[in-house]
């Protein structure tokens, strides 16, 4: 059963709402604009909640003067509204498992090529695009922000931040390890290949979670983005490598062509990956969060994609299955997503 506590919604409104009213509020502008976002989400949530509430009274209340009056037609608007509220209302409990402690964060979205060379380098690519279509259809900010290419096409590894409301919530479903068969545009003989890439996606943290940097524990690097790129980034002489030296982490930054614009970027990406080390270390939340890591390839995957010698996505996890190959690749995966929340909802903790 899913559970929309509204009085704990309203709590945390009043609790971000006193926060606002802090005379020194605005003196970070990055973290007075990020508590502003959350309060807007967090509204967002629970309007829809109570406009369907208010709905609800007033089909009460035409339902008792329809019965007084013996007004069918009235009735009749009554039960069609009824049926749409029914809509609406399995709609809000949707979202409503979009609950867990990280749900509300941007992403970040790492693809990295498994087993299967240049075929998977260029599925990747293929992914990258199709979560790129998904961002975009749900007004969500994508931006490739660090890659590494393939020899001959795609991408090695390449790593993307999805910015907009519940964003990791969403796109924590899509962690694992994705499988493509298909006939292999790079065959001369035309044979049919399966590649592998795996999908990781993480909770981008703000600045008051518990985070602890030591400037003089990094060494940053710049240096230029080579390679053809594409439309996929644009091209800068100040990229960014940041490396943490007690862990050995790293996050680099080539999207942006100011220098500055990188280094934020990437230093994002280094507290959100020492962000989950932490949680590595504390629990075994990272479970929940993001499944565990398998190798990127055969009997690990969580999804396979088949264009020959049929069509079809099968997700092995929920085992919802689709024939629209070109419409899934085209970022159409909200079904996979759904079915996966609605598997997950009832496994509790927080994710």
């Amino acid at each position: 059963m899913i559970v929309f506590d509204l009085a704990a919604r309203r709590g945390q409104i009043a609790k971000l709402e006193n926060r606002t009213k802090e005379p020194d509020l605005w003196d970070d502008p990055a973290s007075a604009q990020e508590l502003m976002r959350k309060l807007s989400a967090l509204r967002g949530t629970i309007e829809p909640w109570e406009e369907l509430n208010r709905r609800l009274e007033d089909y009460q209340v035409l339902l008792e003067l329809a019965a007084e009056e013996d007004d069918k037609a009235v009735a009749q608007e009554v039960a069609e509204g009824l049926e749409a509220a029914q809509r609406q209302l399995e709609e809000l409990e949707f979202a409503a498992m979009l609950g867990g402690k990280y749900d509300a964060e941007n992403a970040i979205l790492t693809i990295t090529a498994g087993a299967g060379g240049t075929e998977a380098c260029d599925w990747a690519e293929m992914l990258l695009r199709m979560y790129r279509l998904w961002a975009d259809a749900h007004d969500f900010e994508f931006q490739v922000i660090s890659f590494v290419e393939g020899d001959a096409a795609g991408f090695r590894n390449v790593t993307a931040r999805v910015a907009g409301p519940y964003a990791f919530g969403y796109l924590k479903a899509e962690s694992g390890v994705h499988r493509l068969v298909r006939i292999s545009p790079f065959d001369s003989s035309k044979r049919r290949h399966t590649s592998f890439a795996s999908v990781d996606v993480i909770p981008e943290v703000t600045e008051d979670l518990e985070v602890d940097i030591n400037p003089e524990e990094l060494r940053i690097e710049t240096f230029r983005s080579s390679g053809a790129g594409g439309q996929h980034v644009n091209k800068t002489d100040s990229a960014v490598r940041i490396t943490h030296l007690p862990t050995g982490i790293t996050a680099q930054s080539q999207a942006e062509r100011s220098q500055h614009a990188n280094r934020r970027f990437a230093m994002q990406v280094l507290r959100a990956r020492l962000a989950e080390r932490q949680r590595q270390e504390r629990s075994e939340e990272i479970d929940q969060i993001r499944g565990s890591k398998q190798d990127i390839a055969f009997a690990s995957q969580i999804r396979s994609y088949v264009i020959q010698p049929y069509t079809m996505v099968k997700d092995h996890r929920t085992n919802v299955e689709v024939s629209q190959v070109e419409s899934v690749l085209d970022g159409d995966i909200d079904q996979f997503i759904r079915a996966y929340l609605l598997m997950t909802a009832g496994e509790g903790g927080e994710m």
